[in-house]
């Protein structure tokens, strides 16, 4: 007699094969469900992120210069959102690129000056990366060229599944100084785009853009130029007639009403004043420009490989670069200082349901990876010290109550609203400008009794309890002496 089941009366056979169509149903069922996962996620956007280094506003689309031949980044401009009140939260390098990727303002950190590497300051032990955060949610990372100063090196090396070619960054160099001593020099070197690191670095990235990816990627690309010491092709430098180029304004008699404050030579930088003694300002002006052209040839082709790929239509394009640059106004070279022109940077978003259009409300470097996050719809990260743009993306007129913060050196703040910029030094020396009839910032007000309602309301953004500088204070005080 055959067994049987006491319940039901089937065969025993017959009930295993009824478990076995029964489990072939519910794998096939998670089998769906994997395969609609996997689907959704692969429908998430593609993040392309470009950093330019040491780009100011002279730019097409942002006005800076009325010579300035930047097609390529006035195009991406037209296409996107055009944020043109942005600007860093460090007016310099190193702690500018640590406040991006980590989404923290040196206030929080700490880091306000040039090292040390993300992975060496203390209160960023807990914090993930852009990067980072952006693998951890299913997202392939790649990058090349400068993106942090120091590289991904230590514990950030996991945050990045490929490292693109060329992992050399800021050259070709000649054998020799051309204008200046390094890395203060510039001139016509070397002979081909193609032997430029920012031109190859450029080809990698059109190269993996022009690749079909298994999962949503996160591509950061880190041009060079038109950092110093400024050496492109002649070609870049035929662009412009040396004779007819637009000098800056740098008229002595803007300083004589503004603090004492930052009134020195600011790190390595020559003075405007050796500059001109040497007959060398306007080529360094030229050579400013040439470099901004070639890196925008770069940024062309980047944007070429992504026009021409599978991935065109399903990512996010951000451009942005670490903080701005003087080129003789208010007296100075480079950096590190709390003016418009030190802090001011190009900061773009487009792509998918982006709609374009300039938007004049204050932006922060540090809200791209709040807004990247609100994009990508990744969870929230709490560390996080900046806003999400989407408002602005959706509509450029969306009034924004948070102002930008800069930060020079510990204890130094400029708040930049819609209309005004306000600077309060560590000793308690204010500046005010109003951009509307003042944009070179050329007349103080802060000593006006008319505008103290003005600033007290942008001095209440100023942060009580700071984090002090993460390096020692005697490398920090000479740094601003510009002893180092």
């Amino acid at each position: 007699m055959r067994l049987v089941d006491a319940v039901t009366a089937r065969p025993i056979g017959l009930i295993i094969k009824g478990m076995r169509s029964a489990i072939c149903i519910l794998l096939a069922i998670i089998g769906l469900v994997l395969s609609t996962a996997i689907s959704q996620g692969d429908d998430r956007p593609n993040v392309l992120m470009i950093s330019i280094d040491d780009l100011n506003d002279w730019v097409g689309c942002l006005g800076g210069h009325p010579d300035a031949i930047t097609p390529h980044l006035d195009a991406l401009a037209r296409s996107g959102r055009n944020f043109t009140n942005a600007h860093c939260s460090v007016p310099v390098c190193s702690p500018s690129r640590v406040s991006v990727i980590s989404g923290v303002a040196p206030t929080t950190s700490g880091s306000y000056e040039l090292g040390p590497a993300y992975e060496k300051i203390p209160s960023l032990d807990s914090v993930p990366t852009m990067h980072a955060w952006f693998k951890e949610n299913g997202y392939t990372t790649l990058t090349g060229g400068k993106i942090l100063h120091h590289n991904f090196g230590g514990r950030l090396a996991a945050d990045i599944d490929t490292f693109l070619t060329p992992s050399k960054k800021g050259g070709p160099r000649p054998e020799s100084p051309i204008n200046e001593k390094p890395p203060w020099d510039w001139g016509a070197f070397p002979e081909n785009d193609s032997e430029m690191f920012d031109h190859q670095l450029a080809e990698s990235a059109a190269a993996e853009l022009g690749k079909e990816h298994g999962k949503p990627f996160f591509l950061s690309v880190g041009l060079f130029r038109p950092h110093v010491p400024m050496y492109v092709p002649q070609k870049w430098y035929d662009l412009y007639d040396p004779d007819k180029i637009t000098m800056p304004n740098a008229d002595p008699a803007d300083m004589e009403d503004i603090p004492d404050n930052f009134q020195y030579q600011m790190y390595v930088a020559p003075t405007l004043k050796e500059i001109q003694e040497k007959d060398q300002w306007r080529s360094l002006v030229h050579a400013f420009l040439a470099n901004t052209s070639f890196v925008d040839h770069c940024l062309g082709m980047i944007m070429d490989g992504l026009a021409n790929g599978p991935n065109k239509d399903n990512t996010i394009v951000v451009l942005w670069s670490d903080h701005g640059f003087h080129l003789g106004e208010k007296q100075k070279l480079a950096k590190r200082t709390l003016w418009e022109e030190s802090t001011r940077v190009p900061l773009i978003f487009a792509g998918p349901e982006i709609s374009s259009g300039d938007c004049a409300e204050p932006a922060s470097l540090l809200d791209i990876y709040p807004t990247l996050v609100d994009l990508a719809k990744l969870p929230e990260n709490e560390y996080l010290d900046g806003v999400s743009l989407a408002p602005q993306l959706k509509d450029p007129d969306t009034v924004r109550e948070r102002p930008a913060l800069s930060s020079s050196y510990f204890g130094n703040h400029a708040v930049r609203s819609r209309d005004w910029r306000y600077i309060r030094y560590t000793d308690g020396a204010e500046e005010l400008y109003d951009h509307r009839s003042d944009p070179e910032e050329l007349t103080n007000l802060a000593g006006d009794p008319e505008y103290q309602s003005i600033i007290a309301d942008h001095a209440r953004w100023i942060p009580k309890d700071a984090a002090p500088e993460v390096k020692p204070l005697e490398t920090q005080e000479a740094y601003r002496a510009g002893r180092l």
